[in-house]
């Protein structure tokens, strides 16, 4: 079925981007009983979400004509997690309103406030933001929201986990009722569910993730290989597979560099993205991938929602996700809008069964296989080469002679293997690698099976909510106390950003006059500690401790200069005049 062509404006900006019919979550919210209405979707990354919310808030924002009216105060707001995925909102909407006269304006951490302030009070129609940063705008009244006619949670379940409830629900506070609001979530859990009950009226239910059922348009594929041919192994696939362009998810920014580097080394245009990187940076990377300058991305989880690269037919997971929903999310940078694709899991022998146990949880299967041969690469190289368009091409007038030429001084043999030479000198290298089967697991030892039988510490109510982890954690300690007006609810996202975890993975945070210490869960202590310590200098301190009764943890060390002085960083609360306020970076 067509899109309904109700808004000319729409509708051409659709056919000019090649959108011939609605994608299932397209089609379902464009439905007669969605006018009007109030709605709380469940829908997998990838499947066009944002195209979805578009349409569906065009009946409260255009008139008759198909336009918009003079700018203004904002007509609709879109929350999103991250810089990145909003960022990304607002391109799409960007080409699906051009025509409406529509103006748009990001508000998003790492960007300047002051300049996001000026385009507010200019006026515009559409706000795409992150909640700090939003936030902060409502705060200084330079975002009004008194005229608003629809709010847009996208990744609603991701900013929850990030703990933006608080922002959620502050920026929810200050809309009028009588706006429409669109919840959209990979799944609806409890805590969905409550947001949804409290700040939506009659909500029509629309699920189409299929209880969060992953691409059928994505091939998952494991690979085993020993830890020292880790680079080889991605290499090889990244050779084997052939896409315009790919990803590859790494734990830590250290791993994202060497990486990135090894494969610069090795020939292939590639780019990085992590947390360290600024958003200018992040946002060249992404742009050099998606106009081809680039084939490779390297990054953190930080790109693992909000890049759309329409090209991408490679995801690999260099590490491990931490659970079956990153591994979905990461995946889902492939396969896109009906688009076919790969994601290669990369493990080690003594991790398979980690794999293994992950996938399944995530409601996928994988073909299992060693690390790609040279010999593979080279017999898939000769297949690409056969299969190439140019070898049907039509000789034109000015090449014939030149072709009569060559054929007259060499051999059509000759001629071939000159051919075969220069298709290979324009690709990278293969690797040698040592093949291992996919069954191959390293038997335990005695420790680590006596480990897996002792029984598993009962979780416990924290000085800040039940957040522990359910087996003993590794201590860190923060440069920030009491006396710097330290706080869980700014906390929380500060280290969900700086150390690449969620809130799941964060457990007691028990807050001194001049320190605070945090207890991470053992299976992320290294990613965390690795992650925090590339934090730059303007930002809090974090160091692993051996716990908060320990001397290390009551030492004066990370204290900010001046007893009880609180201290301007990058993630935490500005000093004020006359006030508590806080700031958080997204």
């Amino acid at each position: 079925m067509p899109f309904p062509d109700t808004y000319p404006a729409l509708s051409s900006a659709l056919a000019a981007k090649g959108y011939e019919e609605p994608t299932p979550v397209q089609d379902a919210v464009l439905q007669p009983e969605t006018r009007g209405r109030d709605l709380l979707v469940s829908a997998r990354t990838g499947s066009g979400k944002t195209v979805a919310f578009g349409l569906a808030m065009a009946p409260e924002l255009l008139g008759e004509d198909g336009k918009l009216p003079l700018a203004s105060t904002p007509l609709a707001l879109v929350i999103a997690p991250t810089r990145e995925l909003a960022l990304q909102v607002k391109s799409e909407l960007s080409w699906l309103y051009a025509g409406t006269g529509a103006k748009i304006v990001s508000c998003v951490g790492g960007m300047e406030p002051r300049r996001e302030a000026r385009a507010l009070e200019m006026g515009c129609h559409i706000v795409v933001g992150t909640p700090g940063r939003l936030c902060d705008h409502l705060s200084r009244k330079t975002l009004k929201l008194s005229d608003l006619k629809v709010a847009v949670l996208d990744e609603a379940d991701e900013m929850l986990d990030l703990g933006f409830r608080e922002e959620l629900e502050t920026l929810l506070d200050a809309t009028p009722e009588t706006r429409r609001s669109f919840l959209f979530s990979a799944t609806i859990a409890r805590e969905i569910a409550r947001l949804a009950k409290r700040y939506q009226k009659d909500a029509l239910r629309i699920d189409t993730a299929g209880d969060n059922a992953p691409h059928a348009d994505i091939e998952y594929r494991g690979i085993v290989a020993d830890q020292s041919d880790t680079i080889g192994a991605v290499i090889n696939t990244l050779r084997l597979i052939e896409s315009q362009s790919a990803i590859v998810f790494c734990h830590t920014r250290e791993a994202v560099r060497q990486l990135q580097s090894a494969l610069m080394n090795h020939g292939f245009s590639s780019v990085a993205i992590s947390g360290d990187l600024g958003q200018n940076e992040r946002s060249r990377a992404i742009e050099s991938l998606r106009s081809g300058q680039a084939r490779v991305c390297v990054a953190t989880d930080v790109a693992a929602r909000g890049i759309d690269i329409p090209a991408l037919g490679l995801v690999i997971h260099a590490s491990l996700p931490g659970n079956p929903a990153t591994l979905l999310h990461r995946s889902g940078r492939t396969g896109r809008a009906g688009r076919k694709g790969v994601c290669v899991i990369l493990t080690t022998p003594s991790r398979r069964r980690q794999a293994v146990r992950l996938i399944e949880a995530a409601g996928v299967t994988a073909e299992w296989s060693s690390a790609p041969t040279p010999e593979a690469i080279r017999v898939a190289d000769i297949e690409r080469l056969m299969a190439d368009p140019v070898l049907e091409t039509p000789v034109s007038g000015d090449r014939t002679a030149i072709v009569e030429r060559l054929l007259g001084a060499h051999s059509a043999e000759q001629v071939a293997a000159a051919l075969i030479g220069l298709w290979e000198n324009r690709l990278p290298e293969p690797v040698r690698v040592r093949a291992i089967a996919p069954g191959a697991v390293r038997e335990r030892s005695p420790r680590e099976r006596d480990r897996e039988r002792e029984p598993r510490r009962p979780r416990e109510e924290d000085d800040h909510g039940p957040r522990q982890p359910r087996t003993a954690g590794a201590w860190f300690r923060l440069s920030v106390g009491r006396n710097d007006k330290a706080d869980p609810k700014w906390l929380l996202p500060l280290l969900c950003r700086v150390g690449g975890v969620t809130k799941k993975d964060i457990g007691s945070i028990r807050i001194a006059p001049t320190h605070t210490m945090v207890e991470i869960s053992a299976d992320k202590a290294a990613s965390f500690e690795s992650c925090a310590s590339a934090t730059d200098a303007d930002e809090v301190r974090i160091e692993r401790a051996e716990g908060p009764g320990s001397a290390e943890a009551h030492s004066p060390r990370g204290r900010s200069p001046g007893t009880g002085r609180r201290r301007e960083m990058r993630g935490g609360p500005p000093a004020r005049k006359g006030g508590s306020s806080r700031r958080r970076q997204d």
